[in-house]
């Protein structure tokens, strides 16, 4: 089928690392490794390539650590007088360069899951020397691409620049955004949690060293004309949310299987496939942080008991709703949280469920507890989206009888950690059951119910 044909796909994957790598194998191996301590089957489909997906994502996400500033920067500096016997300065002179909105991604070395990186990287060229624009990003993607942590990708970028260009002065601006992943437990008990934990970070070298300088006035001045407002914040060993359960006195992941040792020694030998030191201070809590997130996935094979309701049709007399066609009440509940992981490339994925369904006249609606519940189970495993999507329909029609609809909009990681690096991407399933399928009129209403709730939050 053209694009999609076996030969194709494994073509696509080849595209940008060596698959024949002893890395890449030893990352394969790995993987397989997690994916049965999760209690999966590694030739199922659906994750029989996952092995290989998640290799080539750690490679292409870490190659900073195969390339050189000094590759790029050489053969990319151009002389540029600027100003002669004039009071001022521009050009190579000392006028100040800014590239703004740079969107980067790294990976966090203390969960080893990505996090976003809006870059602001400016400087005051000198001794008649300019750097190609397109190098200021390229020169920040390198660094980016590592393992990271923000002070310290800021620092690397700010110094590099400095070394390589020899500019007056060198100013970073980092605006980093974390995925707050919680657990099964946490999200049960509290499902409107905070998605993001974002830090504000700066690196200056020069006549940027200087915060009240005329030159960072300018920088900020720049950033502001585009609607960008930079309030700094610092970072801590507690910035990662892996790191935050860490300490005793946050509400830590209690309920979570001990990490299995195999497991925590096969994403050690991930990390020391990428070109770190496992051993490197920053990186020795790492590997168990990671597993540690990851057995909120496992297949447990459980049967399906949420808040204590067994599966079975709801038959309660307590009318109310809104009265639709054909003597049925069209109900919704909208803007259910879920948190899930990608059963290909084994990276978090995020979002909200809603979903609609008609009773028939007299019987009540479905608790709101229960149909959250209902979510999380589903979400808590192994995953895409599609299956997601009937899975939850499927499962609130068992208890009603037929008519459901179900829409999912979620934001995934692998959509910036794969080099497509779009933040925000945001995409939309949907499953219509029963009425659902055969009336338009109905499916309309139901989305425009969601449309409204949308904008009026």
């Amino acid at each position: 089928m053209g694009a999609l044909d076996e030969g194709h796909f494994c073509e696509e994957l080849e595209n940008g690392v060596k698959l024949e790598d002893p890395e890449t194998f030893a990352i394969e191996d790995a993987v397989r490794v997690l994916l049965q301590g999760l209690g999966e089957d590694v030739n199922r489909e659906g994750i029989r390539k996952t092995p290989l997906r998640v290799a080539k994502a750690f490679r292409e996400g870490t190659r900073g650590y195969r390339q050189k500033v000094k590759d790029i920067v050489q053969g990319a500096l151009f002389p540029e007088a600027g100003l002669d016997k004039s009071i001022g300065n521009a050009g190579g002179a000392g006028g100040l360069v800014l590239v703004r909105d740079l969107d980067l991604f790294s990976y966090c070395e203390s969960c080893l899951l990505p996090f976003q990186v809006k870059c602001h990287v400016g400087y005051v060229p000198s001794g008649q020397r300019v750097l190609g624009l397109s190098k200021l990003s390229r020169v920040s993607d390198v660094f980016a691409k590592r393992l990271q942590e923000p002070q310290r990708l800021a620092d690397e970028i700010c110094l590099a620049l400095q070394s390589g260009i020899k500019p007056s002065g060198v100013a970073v601006i980092l605006q980093c955004s974390h995925l707050r992943f919680p657990t099964l437990e946490s999200v049960l008990l509290n499902s409107n949690q905070e998605v993001w934990s974002d830090v504000t970070v700066s690196s200056g070298s020069g006549v940027f060293k200087d915060e009240n300088s005329d030159a960072c006035s300018d920088f900020l001045s720049l950033l502001k004309f585009r609607g960008v407002n930079i309030k700094k914040t610092q970072t801590s060993e507690c910035w990662c949310p892996s790191r935050i359960s860490d300490s005793p006195s946050s509400i830590a992941c209690s309920a979570v299987a001990p990490a299995n040792h195999l497991m925590v020694s096969a994403v050690t030998s991930i990390i020391e496939s990428l070109g770190e030191d496992p051993l490197r201070k920053e990186l020795v809590g790492t590997p168990a942080r990671f597993v540690k997130w990851l057995m909120n996935f496992k297949d447990t094979k459980l049967d399906m008991k949420l808040n204590g309701l067994g599966l079975c049709k709801i038959d309660t007399h307590k009318p109310n709703g809104v009265v639709h066609g054909n003597g049925g009440r069209m109900h919704s509940e909208l803007n259910l949280s879920f948190w899930s992981q990608c059963e290909h490339h084994l990276l978090p994925f995020h979002g909200v469920v809603h979903i609609g369904y008609f009773c028939s006249e007299g019987f009540s609606p479905l608790p709101k507890s229960l149909l959250q519940a209902i979510v999380h189970f589903f979400g808590f495993k192994l995953q895409v989206q599609e299956r997601l999507t009937r899975q939850i329909a499927e499962t609130v029609s068992s208890l009603l009888g037929g008519d459901v609809m179900v829409v999912v909009e979620a934001y995934h990681t692998c959509m910036i950690s794969r080099g497509i690096e779009k933040f925000g991407s945001n995409t939309a399933t949907i499953a219509v059951l029963g009425r659902f399928s055969t009336d338009s009129a109905a499916r309309a209403k139901f989305l425009a119910g969601i449309t409204k709730a949308i904008g009026g939050s």
